[in-house]
């Protein structure tokens, strides 16, 4: 296997895939700021060739998953490779780097101001499971968490989250399918009671890739 010289650009890659749960190759060309997807993905068929990542194709009609392998502990302390993709949430994820690479688009929010659930839980530390929104984006003095609800879970614990977003950040968006649905509805019932509600559908937020 040949090796190559790593660029700071090729160490921002490994982080940023182990940062959150599923990324394509899209999403690696804006989280790693290259100017086109030709040349992002012949950088990242130079690092599979070397083996620091590889690339999966899991879920039928998805694109290919990008994650770190065991070598790419050796460049990036901290490095995670153990972590699992689950099938059933390869969509919710997609949908989650999505809507990070909105607010970096059009909002200007910078990647490295975007905190993962990945990185929040670690933070907590072993053992301590509780509720971390997708992703929390620090915005000056501001905290603004992210949520993308796309399958309606029971409904005490949705109300649950909502009330714990209300009492530890300043907003919180929810990132919806479409407006006229059951989860929207939710939203919408609760916003008098908890005013810092925020949503958003994905079509909105997938008008940037198309």
């Amino acid at each position: 296997m040949s090796e190559i010289k790593l660029t700071e650009r090729d160490e921002k890659i490994i982080r940023e895939l182990d940062r959150w749960r599923v990324v394509q190759g899209k999403h690696i060309r804006h989280l790693a700021g290259f100017s086109g997807q030709r040349a992002c993905d012949r950088r990242l068929r130079k690092l599979i060739e070397v083996g620091y990542i590889k690339r999966e194709k899991i879920l039928y009609g998805v694109a290919g998953l990008y994650s770190n392998t065991g070598k790419a502990k050796l460049i990036a302390e901290g490095i995670n490779t153990s972590q699992k993709i689950r099938v059933e949430q390869i969509q919710h994820d997609i949908a989650v780097l999505d809507t990070a690479i909105y607010f970096n688009q059009v909002q200007k929010i910078p990647f490295k101001d975007m905190k993962t659930e990945i990185e929040l839980h670690r933070l907590d530390g072993f053992g301590n499971r509780k509720h971390r929104p997708d992703f929390v984006i620090n915005k000056g003095a501001k905290t603004i968490c992210v949520e993308v609800e796309l399958s309606q879970k029971s409904k005490d614990r949705f109300l649950a989250n909502i009330q714990d977003n209300f009492l530890a950040y300043d907003t919180q968006v929810w990132v919806v399918l479409d407006t006229d649905n059951k989860i929207a509805d939710i939203l919408r019932d609760n916003i008098i009671q908890y005013p810092n509600i925020k949503i958003i559908t994905l079509q909105e937020v997938r008008k940037i890739h198309e």
